[in-house]
């Protein structure tokens, strides 16, 4: 039985909620996010809160509630605070700058690599050896985020590479002579 579907989404004052069948329209003080969401789920707004529910109880529509509930939940959030992805670079020489609005990583190539961010996304380098990503749609942030990972991924023998932040890299013994 679905939990997360049935739990009613709060909307805080200055958002603004427009649904049409199968589409739903989040404005708020950040931007505006707009999603397809399934026709079949039955979305209600009423005062200050969004509800969704189910037509049946087939195993397809149960995936579903949750799974809708969850995406307008998450374009609610972005509006109003965004979302935001850390990574930490490690290894001997790595750095990250900003070149304008790209993103250069120096990750041990012979050139450096440049990453353009996707519309809607800030990059932001505190320290070199950090990189934020900001937005407000949070898949976007995400794909975004693990873009830039992509580039050097942490490698298990010394952990040099790019990771989120918290992220473990286990790691091997090297061989022995």
């Amino acid at each position: 039985m679905s939990r997360i579907g049935k739990r009613p989404i709060e909307v805080p004052a200055g958002v603004i909620v427009s649904i049409d069948p199968g589409r739903v329209t989040v404005s708020g003080p950040k931007g505006e996010l707009r999603s397809q969401v399934p026709t079949r789920m039955k979305i209600e707004h009423e005062e200050n809160q969004i509800l969704v529910t189910r037509p049946t109880e087939r195993g397809e529509d149960r995936s579903l509630h949750g799974l809708t509930r969850t995406l307008v939940a998450n374009m609610v959030e972005g509006v109003t605070q965004g979302f935001e992805k850390r990574l930490e670079i490690q290894g001997v020489g790595y750095r990250a700058a900003l070149s304008g609005a790209n993103l250069e990583l120096q990750v041990g190539y012979s050139h450096s690599m440049r990453v353009t961010p996707r519309e809607g996304i800030s990059l932001e380098v505190p320290v070199p050896t950090q990189v934020v990503v900001r937005g407000i749609d949070k898949q976007v942030v995400g794909q975004t985020a693990a873009e830039i990972r992509k580039v050097r991924p942490p490698e298990p023998y010394k952990g040099k590479g790019i990771r989120y932040e918290g992220e473990y890299v286990r790691r091997k013994v090297g061989k022995r002579a």
